[in-house]
């Protein structure tokens, strides 16, 4: 691949490469040209003469295949500089496996040009994903790996070809292709190359384009002279290769027989052929290279902190590995004994005599040291082997004589040997461009696609295979004056006539290709006739007989595992019989598959008839993939915004009316509000009648709420008094009071109560909140107080009120609207300018302004001069009596349940003396229990208006919840959230709905899919009742605007009457399309909507039952299915004794079993795959965990009804998690009667309960019971659970007895252990400390550090786990018992 060119293409574009252009332009084209001289150029040009075709809103795109995921980026940035198009990138660590059809079709909606591995396309061709008729242009880079089966190969001839046999006019994409050679076979006869070369154009439907000679590319593009260096064969002497052979052959045997007595199974196969492989590399590497390189491989291997993979790319376990390595150390204990003398390099020919370097090797180094004077030497050593590559950069690197010279090596990955990631790689590329480093011994990855420019010498240590070798290793020397070197042994013949054939292939090649030229490519037979497929109908998605082998394992890939389970397909072929079974895992809803036929092509036939079956059933989907349901952490398919903008806030319909209406009325629907109890205050508080358009409802006919005061509490009585009959002009001065009263108490501002008493002459017409609250005295409405407390005494040019009509003795004191009656200013509200406060006078003190004030410093002035000296106010009427006067008493949110700190006591038990001459009249009379009632009225209305509000809600849900009985005041409980501080919020009916919703959504995903696996049933789950799910179904049925979800704010209450709250905003609007009223519009989280669903549905479970919570959900619309009696359909047959004691079990269980089938199953394990036993347990846990956690939520809910939301939550968790069923299931003895084949997990649970110090008794419940017991004892309990359900015809009381006696004892309020994690957050919260968490994971082990900072202190703490949670719990016990032993 050649650098990116910084000029326009087609300007330094040379003409051999404008001459490939304009072939391809008119027909599909292989480019056959050398490496360096310019092919990816040519694509860049083909693909600007194609942007019309490929540039958006055209819907065809251009495709660029190169053969491996290094190159993708590569020539991604060469597309990107030579063209203006859009470039999108894919290779396999993206995830494109497990893309569907509509982010495939997303992304290539956004892309002008894909580049990609051919994999990819192969695979989305085959899923129906692509189609190549919408594609323009096909490139192919390295076309030469078009043959076989290969991805190249299998796109032509699955889809190119049988497109283009029957629709020989149809939509075709031109198909252009780049190689350095044509074939790359070993076969280096001229008739050879002539076939390869056919079978690759009628394969490409391509014709080649190639120069006519070597020396036309020569003036653009240099060639390596090409070099035979000649080494002298060297045989070891016999005696001492005998020596090291049957040493090495003794220390394997030695090994061998270690690992029989250790390891067992798979494991001891993996490392038989661990050792037996690296035996070989070490006796390839003494008689090839020399016992120094010999004894430096094994070193290598055995102190490399690299993890090895094994045969098919898995990591090793760590048994495997440690054995492998020790076998490695003791090699190179033994072959170090033949090479102690000196360094080697020092003494070349001691060195040969002593076997520790071959003469091959001393030639390479011999000859790299003719190179020493050129610093920046950049070369690639080329070898076969991977060991050869690691061993020889350290060789290079040890030498002294080298120059300074960084030596790397670069290989693909090799089991037992290597594990070098493409980063890496790259990495090395990238230094070795930059001249950091010199020398790259490599094998053949290097031979083609990576951009090694910059080359002054190649030598192939080991010799090239095919003539497509010889030529693309020989262009990495594209230097001026550089060498291609090929080290031969001296005499070999054949090597010396290969090496001339090799120079003349690539001329040879070229001949033949324009042989070629003018004969026609041939169309291939339809390759889909000549073998069996399957294909489906609806989407095109097709699977072959090659590729049915691949998807099956990529099927099993997809199920359900654990640690001690990778689930693999199993084939047993019966030569003799030419047959041959499948057998699937046991979570696979297809368990076996038999065929007969052809015994080469069983393995493809069986695997083709399983894909058919799984696609029938409905376990792959119609585009030939798997449903990809496993459980996991990611984001559900359904997703929501955050925040749900522009949502209603609802106001209750009872009280919205138009007040000119509201007066004519003449008949009011009355309800009486008392404030029952004491909230230690000295009033005695009014009654007061609510007077309102319509009957409220059945929940208001008699009502209570609680008050909650600085230091005790009271209750406010509602109660239906009848019918009231008031006139207009009742209305309007009963409107004018509360306006006035609600205004001052709330606000205290005198300007506020005038402007309310204005506003309240106004009848408006418009909506408007509508009801009276009249104050009562006796049991009457109190009318009189009423008409004088809203006349405009305030005002002072109204000179004819000075008293009331009932004070027969006129007794005027001076105030600052002049004189008034002493009768005005009994319990009245009076306003002093000077400071512009409000207060309540309840009466006159024996004091005057002569009278002494003692102050708190000692002192003791009088009125007058405090006044004087404080204000600045001189007090003319010395002898007027002062008035005993309050603060008027603060209206605040009395429904909020906070903790109060004690107030200090008034200064005198009366308040405050105030001189009537400061004072301004705004009310009177009003008594000081008429202020009380109303300063709660803001929070009583605002609970009866959220009352209402729920009842409604209730109504909206239409005629089919009419049949439950459930007050309004659980459903308001159900809406209102923890963030509103009242005496109840929706935490534990959330709880309580959030289990009975997943136990429903379970059953209806088990008993519907019942060939659906574990995996993919979670997946559906999380799908259907996920918080984006609950979120949209509450936004469609409108019940988002019922939410309470901020704490009240009396400035934010609207006054009935005013039309505005305090902060003086309008807020009343009115929706028309669901027929409710709103405030306003807000934004509310999508999580808070989904609490709200999940809290209504445990509102109704806990106040009408099941049915009621179930037709509840059914009304939101969502799709399930409830059942509580359902006859199991099952067809296995089998004799449950043969594999479990089924009577041992049932004791065990206290549940006798009709189906035994169903145990048999419950304690399967996946790894069980024996023939005639049962499907494994995971559906079964899948059903009996969501069982458990409703059965446990509704015990703790029924069981505790007064503990907080957070102390029921602390009780579930206790209870409901996999270590306490861990725990359970080992006290109970049920880990000898689980059915497995993992001998990691025998050697877990055998390991736990050998080195267990305490024997399992005591509670199962808390965090810490079960840690690290195996996950599958926990997964066994709630399968177990699943079966009892079942088989007991989802009884879940006869679920609950079994499973109880199991877990007793029981948590409990007094018992339950919280969460560590948790309290240390508590902790550091009131406190203000900070805190923070470090988590690592290294060998089978988490470890997580703690950290907490006081007062610029650290204190730490780091513990270990089986997982990070349980590792973050341990670290913060640990940490809060040290933090709490320091800090007080």
């Amino acid at each position: 691949t050649e650098e990116v060119h910084k000029e326009d293409p087609e300007i330094v574009a040379r003409w051999y490469q404008l001459e490939a252009l304009e072939r391809a332009m008119s027909g599909n084209t292989v480019a056959f040209l050398d490496t360096g001289a310019g092919k990816t150029l040519i694509a860049g040009l083909l693909l600007r003469a194609y942007a019309h075709r490929v540039r958006k809103p055209a819907r065809d795109y251009a495709v660029f295949l190169v053969p491996t995921r290094v190159l993708v980026e590569q020539q991604a940035r060469v597309v990107e500089a030579h063209t203006d198009l859009r470039v999108s990138k894919f290779t396999g660590d993206m995830g494109v496996d497990f893309w569907n059809a509509a982010i495939w079709r997303r992304v290539v909606d956004d892309a002008e040009v894909l580049v990609m591995t051919p994999q990819i396309l192969l695979d989305n061709l085959r899923h129906s994903f692509f189609s190549l008729q919408d594609i323009a242009l096909l490139i192919f880079d390295e076309c030469h790996r078009a043959k076989g089966n290969s991805p190249y190969a299998c796109i032509l001839k699955e889809f190119y070809h049988p497109v283009m046999n029957s629709r020989p006019r149809g939509p075709l994409p031109r198909i252009f292709g780049m190689t350095a050679s044509p074939t790359d076979s070993k076969n280096l006869l001229q008739e050879s190359y002539s076939k390869r070369i056919v079978e690759l154009e009628n394969l490409l439907n391509s014709k080649v384009y190639t120069v006519d000679n070597e020396s036309a590319l020569s003036e653009y593009i240099p060639f390596a002279t090409t070099r035979i260096v000649q080494y002298d064969d060297y045989i070891i002497p016999s005696n001492s290769h005998n020596h090291i052979k049957s040493c090495l052959d003794r220390l394997q045997e030695k090994h061998l027989e270690v690992l029989k007595a250790n390891l067992h199974g798979l494991s001891r196969k993996n490392a038989k052929k661990g050792i037996s492989k690296l035996h070989k590399a070490f006796l390839y590497c003494t008689a090839n290279l020399g016992v120094w390189l010999a004894a430096k491989a094994a070193e290598i291997h055995s102190t490399t902190n690299e993890q090895f993979l094994s045969f098919w790319g898995e990591e090793l376990d760590k048994n495997v590995e440690g054995f492998v390595r020790s076998y490695s150390e003791e090699v190179y204990r033994e072959l170090s004994c033949f090479s102690k003398r000196g360094h080697i390099g020092e003494d070349f020919a001691a060195d040969l005599q002593d076997g520790l370097l071959t003469p091959k090797v001393h030639c390479l180094v011999q000859f790299l040291l003719e190179y020493r004077h050129m610093q920046d030497l950049r070369c690639i050593v080329f070898v076969e082997r991977v060991v050869t590559s690691i061993v020889l950069e350290s060789l290079l690197s040890t030498i002294n004589q080298m120059p300074g010279w960084i030596v790397k090596h670069i290989a693909g990955n090799r089991p037992m040997f290597h594990n070098q990631s493409r980063n890496k790689q790259t990495e090395i590329v990238d230094a070795f461009k930059g001249g950091k480093v010199h020398i790259i011994v490599t094998t053949q990855v290097l031979e083609e696609g990576l951009n090694v420019p910059g080359c002054h010498l190649v030598i192939r240590f080991d010799p090239p295979t095919t003539g497509r070798s010889f030529i693309q290793s020989r262009g990495r020397a594209r230097m001026p004056n550089s060498d291609y070197v090929l080290l031969v042994r001296r005499g070999d013949a054949e090597a010396h006539s290969k090496t001339l054939k090799f120079l003349a292939s690539g001329q040879i090649m070229r001949e033949a290709s324009l042989k070629l030229a003018s004969t026609m490519c041939q169309p291939l037979e339809d390759t889909l006739l000549q073998e069996e497929y399957y294909r489906v109908e609806s989407t095109g998605a097709t699977v072959t007989m090659n590729s049915s082998v691949q998807l099956i394992y990529f099927f099993c890939s997809k199920l359900p595992s654990d640690e001690y389970f990778k689930p693999l397909p199993r084939f047993i072929i019966d030569k003799e019989l030419r047959t041959c079974t499948l057998y699937l895992p046991n979570s696979s809803p297809v368990q076996a598959v038999n065929t007969e036929g052809e015994v080469s092509a069983l393995k493809k036939a069986v695997c083709l008839k399983a894909c058919r079956e799984l696609h029938a059933v409905g376990a792959l989907t119609d585009y030939l993939l798997p449903e990809f349901g496993f459980p996991c952490e990611e984001e559900p398919d359904i997703v929501v915004e955050k925040y749900q903008h522009e949502q209603p806030e609802y106001f209750p319909e009872e009280f919205v009316y138009n007040w000119l209406y509201f007066s004519r009325l003449g008949i009011y629907y009355c309800y009486k509000i008392s404030v029952e109890g004491c909230l230690k205050t000295t009033y005695c508080p009014n009654d007061i009648l609510l007077a309102v358009k319509c009957d409220l409802g059945p929940d208001f006919v008699s009502t209570s709420l609680k008050l909650f005061g600085e230091q005790d509490n009271a209750s406010v009585a509602m109660k239906y008094v009848g019918n009231i009959h008031l006139n207009q002009e009742q209305v309007v001065m009963a409107r004018r009071f509360q306006t006035s009263i609600l205004s001052l108490l709330i606000n205290k501002d005198h300007s506020e109560v005038i402007n309310a008493v204005k506003y309240s002459h106004e009848m408006q017409v418009s909506t408007g909140i509508v009801y009276l609250l009249l104050p009562l005295v006796c049991g009457k409405v109190d009318w009189c107080s009423m008409k004088f407390s809203t006349s405009q005494v305030y005002d002072a040019s109204n000179k004819d009120i000075r008293h009331c009509h009932s004070c027969k003795q006129v007794d005027l004191l001076q105030t600052k609207d002049g004189p008034l009656c002493r009768c005005m200013l009994q319990n009245s509200i009076v306003c002093t300018p000077h400071n512009s406060k409000f207060y309540a006078v309840n009466g006159f003190l024996d004091l005057n302004s002569k009278s002494l004030l003692h102050l708190r410093d000692g002192r003791a002035l009088t009125y007058i001069n405090y006044f004087d000296t404080r204000h600045g106010l001189s007090l003319t009427h010395e002898n007027q009596p002062l008035l005993a006067a309050r603060n008027p008493v603060e209206v605040r949110n009395f429904l909020q349940k906070r903790h109060y700190k004690n107030k200090k006591e008034s200064r005198t038990s009366h308040g405050v003396e105030l001189p009537p001459e400061l004072c301004r009249l705004v009310m009177s009379p009003v008594s000081n229990n008429t202020l009380y009632s109303f300063s709660v009225i803001p929070s009583v209305m605002y609970r009866i208006q959220c009352l209402l509000l729920s009842a409604r809600l209730k109504d909206q849900l239409g005629p089919t919840m009419q049949q439950f009985a459930i007050p309004a005041l659980k459903i308001l409980e159900a809406v209102t959230t923890k963030e509103c501080q009242e005496e109840f919020s929706q935490e534990s009916l959330e709880t309580l709905g959030d289990s009975f919703l997943k136990y429903v959504a379970t059953q209806h995903l088990y008993g519907k899919y019942k060939l659906q696996h574990e995996g993919t049933l979670t997946k559906m789950k999380k799908n259907l009742i996920s918080n984006a799910a609950l979120c949209q179904l509450a936004c469609s049925n409108n019940l988002v605007g019922y939410i309470q979800g901020e704490e009240f704010n009396p400035k934010g209450w609207i006054i009935p009457g005013l039309g505005y709250d305090m902060c003086g905003n309008s807020k009343i609007s009115f929706l028309s399309s669901n027929d409710m009223h709103i405030l306003r519009k807000m934004s509310v989280r999508s999580k808070r909507i989904a609490d709200t669903v999940e809290a209504l549905i445990g509102a109704y479970l806990g106040a009408a039952g099941e049915q009621a919570a179930f037709v509840f959900l059914k009304s939101l619309g969502l799709d399930i299915e409830f059942h509580s009696n359902i006859p199991l359909e099952r067809k296995i047959v089998l004799k449950s004794e043969k594999f479990i004691n089924v009577r041992s079990l049932e004791m065990i269980l206290g549940y006798e079993f009709k189906d035994t089938s169903l145990l048999v199953e419950a304690l399967t394990h996946g790894s069980y795959q024996t023939a005639g036993a049962t499907a494994c347990y995971q559906r079964l846990e899948f059903l009996g965990d969501a069982v458990l956690d409703h059965l446990f939520t509704i015990y703790f809910y029924n069981q505790y009804p007064e503990c907080t939301p957070e102390l029921l939550t602390d009780l579930r968790s206790a209870s409901v998690n996999n270590n306490c069923y861990a725990h359970a299931a080992a006290k109970a003895g049920l880990n000898k009667h689980i059915l497995h084949s993992s001998l990691q997990l025998h050697g877990r649970m055998a390991y736990y309960f050998e080195n267990f110090k305490q024997p399992f008794t005591g509670p199962s419940h808390g965090w810490e019971a079960g840690i690290g017991l195996p996950k599958v004892l926990g997964d066994v309990i709630e399968s177990l659970a699943g079966a009892i359900y079942l088989d007991s015809k989802y009884d879940k009381e006869v679920v609950w007895k079994s499973m109880k006696q199991l877990l007793e004892p029981l948590a409990t309020p007094e018992t339950v252990e919280r969460d560590p994690v948790k309290l240390l957050q508590e902790f550091c919260a009131r406190r203000s400390y900070s805190s923070s968490y470090t988590k690592a994971h290294k060998d089978g082990v988490s470890s997580v550090v703690v950290e907490v900072q006081v007062e610029g202190t650290t204190y730490s703490a780091t513990e270990t786990g089986p997982d990070k949670i349980v590792a973050k719990k341990l670290a913060a016990k640990s940490l809060l018992n040290n933090l709490k032993a320091i800090v007080p």
